[in-house]
C-alpha cells in the first residue's frame, strides 16, 4: 500500500504514514512534538540518543500535539501569531496586545486553545465512534429482526387461511382471493413503514460521516484563516438518534365453513388498536454530546493549575501586604511552597522556613549564596551547600538527605521546573568556568549549558536561575552584569544588560505570561521584560519603597513576592489583573 501524508488520509481509510526521516520509508509509529515530525521506532531511537535532541518530547504518533499553522503577523512581520485576544476572538503576535486595538484585553495561549478544541472534537469523534454510529448499526439490526419476523407471520397467516380453504374450496375461493390481496396490502404497508425507517436511519448515519469529516477537518487546518473559521465555526449539534417503533402484525382469527359465513370460515385479517412501542435506545456514557457554545469566553478563575490564562498587566502595582521573616537578617532569597509556607535566606546562610502568620517552623545553617534554594513538585526543599560542593534535599518529613554531588563544582543557584519537574543549577569551578546544568528528579544530569555555538562561554557567575514558560533557562549574571537566556535546548537567545545604565542583576522569576522580573540592586529598580528579552518597564522602584531589591517570586495567585538585602520585610504586589 502506497505511503500517503496525514492531510491525504480519509476518515476510514486503512493507511500507513512514513517516517519523516530523510530516506527512510518505514512505517510512522512515534511522533516529536518539538521537531514536528512523525519517526519510524529506530529513528526514534537515534533521535533520543543524538545530544542536541535527547530532550525532546517524543511520543506515540496518536498522542500527538497537532501543530498549529505558522505566520508572521502582518502588523509585526518579525513576530509570529501565537496568542488570542479573548475579547476579539482573533489571534494576534505578543506585540499586538500593546497596540490601540488590543490594549487592556485578556490573552490566551493560542497553542492552549487549539489544544482545548482539539480535545473536544476529538471527544465528539469519540462519541460518533462509540456510541452514536454502533447504536444506529444495532438499530439497522433490530429492523432487519422485525423484516424477517413480519414476513414469517404474514406466511403463516396465508397458510392458515390456505388450509381452511382447501376444505370449503367451491365456497370459499372468491373470499379467499380478496383476503389474501387484503393481507398482501397490510404487508406492503408494513415493509413500506419498515424501510421508510430503515432509510431514515441511513440518512442519519451519513449525516454523522459529514460531521466527522468536519470535525476532521478542524484538527488541522492548513492557515490562519482556516483556524480562525474553526474557532468561530458555529455550534455544530449531533442530532438526536431518529425515533423508530416497532411494527404491529395483524393477527389472524379462524372463520365458520357456511357460505354466509365464508369470510368467518377463512378468519380476520386486523390490525390491533395498540401503539407502537418505541424503540430503547441506551443512553451515552459519557458526558454532553454537544460542542460547548462558541463566541466570547469568559474569564476563568485565575489559578496557576489553570491552563487557560486570561491575564494581563495592570496600569498600576499595588502592595497587597507585607511579613517580617523572624531568624535572618536580610531577604536575599525566597522560594514559595504549599499552603502559604515559604523559605527564606539571607547573605549569611540563615535558612528559614515561616507559615503566613510569621510562626518559625525550620531554621537551618547553610553556606552563605544567593538563590541557593528551591521547593520541587514533590515538595519539601532542595538547597546548594556551596562550600561543600553538593546540592541537599530536606523531604517532606524534614530529613536532610543528599540530591547530589556535582564533581567538584560549586553550586551557586537552584530552580525546580514548574514545567517537568527537572533541577536547574548555575554552578563554577576553579573561580574561571561556569555553567548551568540540569538535572532529573533522580539527580541525573540530563543537560549541560556552558557555551554558545561559537564555543564562548555563556556565564561566569550565575547566582540566580529560573525558567520559563517556553523552557527558556533564564540567569542573572553577577560578574558579567546582565541577564542571559537560553532555550530549552541549551541555544544562545538573548542576553538583557539594562536601560542605559548598568545593572547589578540577582533574583530573577518569570510568570504566567512569559514576562521575566529581575532584580536590580545598582538601580533599587525591578525590571519586567517580555519573554523575548524585549524591556516593558521599571515596574517597582524607590518610588513604591523598594531599596536594594534581592529576591523575587511569583505565586499561584500571579502575585509578586518582593525581598531586599537590609531588611527581613517580604513585600507582595499586585501587577496582574
Amino acid at each position: 500500500m502506497m505511503a500517503v501524508s496525514e492531510s491525504q488520509i480519509p476518515p476510514d481509510a486503512q493507511h500507513y504514514l512514513v517516517c519523516g526521516t530523510d530516506d527512510c520509508e518505514k512505517n510512522c509509529q512515534f511522533y516529536c512534538n518539538d521537531c514536528h515530525q512523525p519517526m519510524c521506532e529506530q529513528c526514534r531511537d537515534e533521535h533520543q540518543k543524538n545530544k542536541k535532541t535527547n530532550n525532546h518530547e517524543v511520543v506515540p504518533y496518536k498522542l500527538r500535539k497537532r501543530q498549529l499553522p505558522v505566520e508572521k503577523c502582518k502588523i509585526h512581520p518579525t513576530k509570529e501569531i501565537d496568542l488570542l485576544c479573548g475579547q476579539c476572538q482573533i489571534p494576534i503576535c505578543s506585540k499586538c496586545t500593546g497596540t490601540k486595538e488590543h490594549r487592556g484585553h485578556w490573552f490566551t495561549n493560542l497553542g492552549i486553545v487549539f489544544a482545548e478544541k482539539v480535545s473536544i472534537y476529538n471527544k465528539e469523534i469519540s462519541n460518533i465512534r462509540s456510541y452514536f454510529e454502533p447504536t444506529s448499526q444495532d438499530l439497522k439490526k433490530e429492523i432487519a429482526g422485525n423484516v424477517t419476523k413480519i414476513k414469517k407471520i404474514m406466511e403463516d397467516v396465508r397458510m392458515s387461511m390456505k388450509a381452511e380453504a382447501e376444505s370449503v374450496k367451491k365456497l370459499v375461493d372468491t373470499v379467499t382471493s380478496d383476503k389474501i390481496e387484503q393481507v398482501d396490502k397490510i404487508e406492503q404497508s408494513l415493509l413500506q413503514t419498515l424501510n421508510g425507517k430503515n432509510q431514515e436511519i441511513d440518512d442519519y448515519i451519513n449525516s454523522l460521516n459529514d460531521l466527522i469529516k468536519t470535525y476532521y477537518g478542524y484538527l488541522s487546518p492548513s492557515n490562519i484563516e482556516e483556524l480562525t473559521f474553526a474557532l468561530k465555526s458555529e455550534n455544530l449539534v449531533i442530532r438526536p438518534i431518529p425515533e423508530t417503533s416497532k411494527p404491529v402484525p395483524p393477527i389472524f382469527t379462524a372463520g365458520q365453513y357456511s357460505k354466509e359465513d365464508v369470510a368467518k370460515l377463512l378468519g380476520r385479517i386486523t390490525v390491533p388498536n395498540t401503539k407502537p412501542e418505541i424503540r430503547k435506545i441506551k443512553p451515552i456514557e459519557t458526558a454532553s454530546t454537544q460542542l460547548k457554545p462558541k463566541g466570547k469566553q469568559r474569564k476563568p478563575d485565575r489559578k496557576k493549575s489553570d491552563v487557560k490564562q486570561t491575564l494581563s498587566l495592570s496600569s498600576s502595582v499595588t502592595k497587597v501586604r507585607e511579613y517580617k521573616v523572624p531568624g535572618v537578617d536580610g531577604v536575599f532569597h525566597i522560594s514559595l511552597g504549599k499552603s502559604g509556607r515559604l523559605w527564606v535566606s539571607d547573605l549569611f546562610g540563615n535558612l528559614v522556613q515561616t507559615d503566613l502568620q510569621r510562626n518559625q517552623l525550620q531554621k537551618i545553617e547553610t553556606s552563605d549564596g544567593f538563590g541557593h534554594h528551591t521547593v520541587p513538585q514533590n515538595g519539601g526543599l532542595i538547597y546548594t551547600d556551596r562550600h561543600n560542593k553538593v546540592i541537599k534535599r530536606i523531604t517532606p518529613g524534614n530529613k536532610i538527605t543528599r540530591f547530589n554531588e556535582i564533581g567538584g563544582w560549586e553550586p551557586l543557584s537552584i530552580h525546580s521546573s514548574h514545567i517537568n519537574g527537572d533541577i536547574l543549577v548555575g554552578m563554577r569551578k576553579d573561580g574561571e568556568s561556569a555553567k548551568v546544568a540540569r538535572y532529573n528528579k533522580t539527580g541525573t544530569e540530563i543537560q549541560n549549558i556552558q557555551r554558545n555555538n561559537k564555543g564562548q562561554d555563556l556565564y561566569g557567575y550565575p547566582h540566580y536561575v529560573t525558567e520559563n514558560i517556553n523552557g527558556d533557562v533564564c540567569a542573572s549574571e553577577y560578574n558579567n552584569n546582565d541577564v542571559v537566556v537560553v532555550d530549552k535546548s541549551g541555544q544562545y537567545r538573548f542576553f538583557y544588560a539594562g536601560q542605559g545604565s548598568k545593572i547589578y542583576p540577582h533574583g530573577i522569576c518569570t510568570d504566567v505570561l512569559g514576562h521575566i522580573l529581575v532584580c536590580d540592586r545598582n538601580n533599587e529598580t525591578v525590571h519586567l521584560l517580555d519573554q523575548d528579552g524585549q524591556f516593558l518597564s521599571l515596574l517597582l522602584t524607590e518610588q513604591q519603597g523598594v531599596y536594594n531589591p534581592c529576591s523575587v517570586c511569583v505565586d499561584d495567585e500571579n502575585n509578586l513576592w518582593v525581598g531586599q538585602d537590609d531588611t527581613n520585610t517580604v513585600t507582595v504586589y499586585k501587577y496582574l489583573q
